[in-house]
């Protein structure tokens, strides 16, 4: 098995390697890894060091196939202090993802910084957590998931890391890396078990913000799942480094009853 999510080929080509499988479908990749591919290519596309990305907007468009892509990046809003990009990820002749992102200009405002946010406990104190047992597919195999006490259904706190690179021989920030790993809240705290005779709730979006440049290998999740009545759901998650919170996730989910 390949190390990595995902082979440059070139010219915005990306092979998806096994590590990249979803776990709805083996034959599709999972949202997690390809959200941050994007981001990487967001990252390098005409790099700004005054300028960072405060939000990204991911759509899902349909499945994501679990094969070869292309990423096309352009700029959408150019300006001195605020820009607006856009990425797509195509493949077999259609749009998977596309996604829209903020750079806005930094400054030094550490004097009236404040979040109403509570750090997690570290991922010293959380217990590994068996995620493989509750969910299928490569990507889900190659993440390491600790588990911190007072989980129940639709709400958890839990730390992830990968031992993987995103893509094969680049070594990518700690933003990128984090991102990578955002959209596996909607696995992390479940009202219902996934998998036949119960319920699907797959996100057709990402909603990423945030306050504050992340860095490290882990990313805590204090996330909270809310089924509505007529079959539409939401995941809504606190992203923490060990340095404390950093920003928030949104997930709109489709629930659907399954034979």
């Amino acid at each position: 098995m390949a190390d990595s999510y995902y082979r440059s080929l070139g010219d915005g080509r990306f092979e998806a390697t096994l590590h990249s499988q979803g776990a709805w479908n083996d034959h599709e990749q999972h949202m997690a890894p390809a959200s941050g591919l994007l981001a990487h290519c967001l990252e390098q596309f005409q790099p700004r060091p005054d300028l960072r990305m405060a939000r990204i907007s991911y759509e899902i468009l349909g499945l994501i196939p679990l094969d070869t892509v292309e990423v096309v990046t352009r700029m959408v809003r150019p300006g001195k202090t605020i820009e607006l990009l856009e990425t797509e990820m195509n493949a077999n002749g259609r749009t998977a993802i596309r996604a829209r992102a903020w750079r806005l200009a930094t400054s030094d405002t550490a004097v009236i910084a404040a979040t109403g946010d509570e750090p997690l406990p570290g991922p010293d104190q959380a217990v590994p957590h068996d995620a493989v047992a509750e969910w299928p597919g490569g990507y889900i195999q190659s993440i390491e998931v600790r588990r911190l006490p007072g989980h129940s259904p639709g709400h958890g706190r839990v730390w992830l890391r990968t031992p993987h690179p995103l893509v094969e021989g680049v070594t990518s920030t700690d933003m990128v890396r984090l991102i990578g790993l955002m959209d596996t809240a909607n696995g992390i705290a479940t009202r219902v078990p996934p998998g036949p005779g119960s319920w699907a709730f797959p996100n057709v979006d990402l909603q990423v913000h945030l306050h504050r440049q992340p860095t490290g290998e882990w990313l805590g999740l204090e996330t909270n799942v809310t089924f509505g009545s007529d079959g539409i759901g939401l995941t809504s998650s606190v992203l923490h480094d060990l340095d404390g919170p950093f920003g928030r996730t949104e997930q709109i989910l489709t629930l659907r009853k399954l034979a």
